[in-house]
């Protein structure tokens, strides 16, 4: 195993507040504002004595030989920042947050690693904007050697650290620093976190007849949606839902599987334009009955239809609330019903992850956009399924054209509709691939914004998230496209959705959880592999007995390391160097 260079040191972790909110707003002159911050910040850390590692975005993480150094650079930028908002236009006002640690560091290239980082960054995230809050270890080496008083801020809770950390604070500005308690705020942040979680299973086709089951299974996709929009409720996935029809699985047993609370289902009847759709809401814990309600209705009317479904059933889980998700108008597909069911046939046949289905959604999308070619949304399922045949091998041909077909319907669903979520998810997708981190982050962030239940979203989110830097983010969203849709469509196990998780407790330093996870693995990666062996061997936790590693080092015996960490799509250059040498020192 590789030598680990460990050192005690001060870190500092710095970030902007409310940085998302202000690229959205806009990104230009975010930008140029962190740009002028930056120029304020970075000069105090280097007269201080400080080194500036690796950072992503608005984070800036230094460290310092002396504690003492590390606050008093800390203390000088947050006074400038102060005096620049006071003359700068409320517009380009940014506050940063500051958290200071004294711990052993793995220093590694550009970059810094091990729990004090963690701390550090913990507690930065806990801080009153324009403060420095300090660590006990900090704060005994501190006192009485600076200028500025050193409060007791009370206890916070630091994720996956402490519900009850001692913290103590300094405010540059003048501000009051604030004592607080950590248990009783992690308890309120768990009460008011809690989600009801939501099944809507797949409704029974009383038709019999196979057209039908698509117009069915396509409005409850729908349904799904719909209610995935709702940040104040949580989503059994779609593809979870379905493979329980297909599975034969018992709804109860589905229910304890899932942590389910409430579940909807339902039949469908269509006879020519008229439809007839029973809805029921009940209670998963004892089957009984919340809500149910028939509607009889020509096909017109299936937009009202399902925003009544929503509207009614959300009120009761969640009383009444202003529920923007149901401004359906800037998000109808089309009011071409002929177009709208050919778009719902065709993604029920994609997601049959068959080679004849994909080639019949294909055609079926192409019917679609000629029903109706402003249907943004066939546009943007065609591409996805382009790229499903491509990813598989169900279409043949010249690749370089069929991706520009692709690129092509992307660009053109985007023209018709930039309210549409799959449009976003996708250009997130391919911006990840092609490593445009920035604008994959712009186009992932509005995709999750309008649709925070989707496991797609979930995962492109996360990912992107990890990549620039905000790994608590974006681990939260890959936990919970894990948790919601463990099997992922076309897979048959949940390697798909674990291996990135494992990638972000990597990312945050959490060996156990790694091991955890990989331990999981049906079919061990070599990212997950590598990644795990390589947070072993720096807290020096000996694997080389473990069957997971014995396995991996046998099955990518033959690996070209250089490329396949290249595959992960790091943003980080040094920690991709680190990455490479430490798998080739293991063969």
């Amino acid at each position: 195993m590789a030598t680990v260079n460990r050192r005690l040191t001060s870190i500092l972790a710095t970030d902007c507040v409310g940085f998302s909110s202000l690229m959205e707003k806009d990104e230009e002159k975010t930008l140029d504002n962190l740009k002028a911050c930056r120029s304020i910040i970075d000069p105090y850390i280097e007269e201080f004595g400080g080194k500036i590692f690796y950072t992503a975005g608005d984070s800036v993480i230094a460290e310092f030989v002396s504690p003492v150094s590390c606050v008093n650079a800390a203390i000088n930028f947050q006074k400038a920042i102060d005096e620049r908002n006071k003359i700068t236009e409320e517009s380009s006002i940014m506050t940063w947050r500051v958290g200071v640690h004294m711990d052993d560091v793995i220093v590694e290239k550009d970059n810094i690693y091990g729990s004090g980082v963690n701390i550090a960054a913990r507690l930065e995230a806990a801080c009153t904007p324009g403060q420095i809050l300090l660590s006990s270890t900090v704060k005994d080496q501190v006192d009485n050697k600076i200028e500025f008083s050193v409060e007791d801020a009370g206890t916070k809770a630091l994720k996956n650290i402490s519900d009850s950390y001692q913290t103590y604070g300094i405010s540059p500005t003048g501000g009051k620093v604030e004592k607080t308690d950590g248990k009783s705020y992690a308890k309120k942040e768990s009460e008011r976190n809690y989600k009801p979680k939501l099944a809507v299973m797949p409704f029974s086709n009383a038709s019999n007849d196979e057209d039908s089951g698509y117009l069915v299974d396509g409005i409850v996709e729908d349904l799904i949606t719909e209610f995935s929009m709702i940040r104040e409720l949580e989503l059994v996935s779609r593809q979870s839902c379905f493979d329980f029809r297909d599975n034969d699985m018992d709804l109860k047993a589905f229910c304890e599987k899932f942590s389910v609370d409430y579940v909807v289902v339902g039949s469908i009847r269509s006879s020519g334009k008229r439809v007839r759709i029973s809805v029921e809401l009940s209670d998963a814990k004892d089957d009984s009955q919340i809500w149910s309600q028939k509607f009889d209705k020509i096909i017109e009317d299936i937009f009202d239809v399902q925003d009544e479904i929503v509207r009614q059933i959300s009120g009761k889980l969640l009383g009444e609330i202003e529920l923007s998700s149901l401004e359906r108008a800037q998000r109808k597909p089309t009011e071409n019903l002929s177009s709208y069911e050919l778009l719902l046939k065709g993604k029920v046949l994609h997601h049959k992850i068959q080679k004849d289905a994909l080639r019949n959604a294909l055609t079926t999308f192409d019917e679609a956009i000629k029903a109706d070619e402003t249907n943004g949304q066939a546009y943007a399922w065609k591409a996805c399924a382009l790229g499903q045949g491509m990813s598989r091998g169900f279409i043949e041909g010249d690749m370089a054209e069929i991706w520009s077909e692709a690129e092509g319907c992307l660009k053109k669903a985007h023209e018709l509709n930039d309210n549409d979520f799959e449009v976003h998810r996708l250009m997130a997708e391919v911006n990840l691939s092609g490593r445009n981190f920035r604008v994959a982050e712009r186009h992932a962030s509005k995709a999750y914004k309008m649709v925070p239940n989707d496991p797609r979203v979930l995962s492109v989110y996360g990912e992107v998230s990890l990549r620039l830097g905000k790994i608590d983010q974006g681990l939260d969203a890959l936990k919970l496209a894990l948790e919601i849709d463990p099997i992922a469509q076309g897979k048959t196990n949940s390697d798909s959705r674990t291996s990135p998780v494992l990638f972000g407790e990597y990312l945050a330093r959490n060996k156990n959880n790694c091991l955890e996870l990989v331990e999981k693995l049906e079919d061990i990666d070599p990212k997950s592999w590598l990644v795990t062996a390589k947070l072993c061997n720096d807290e020096e936790h000996d694997i080389t007995e473990e069957d997971w590693y014995k396995r991996g080092k046998e099955k990518f015996k033959d690996k070209d390391w250089t490329n396949e960490v290249d595959a992960f799509r790091l943003n980080n250059d040094g920690a991709k160097e680190s990455l490479i040498e430490f798998a080739n020192s293991l063969f």
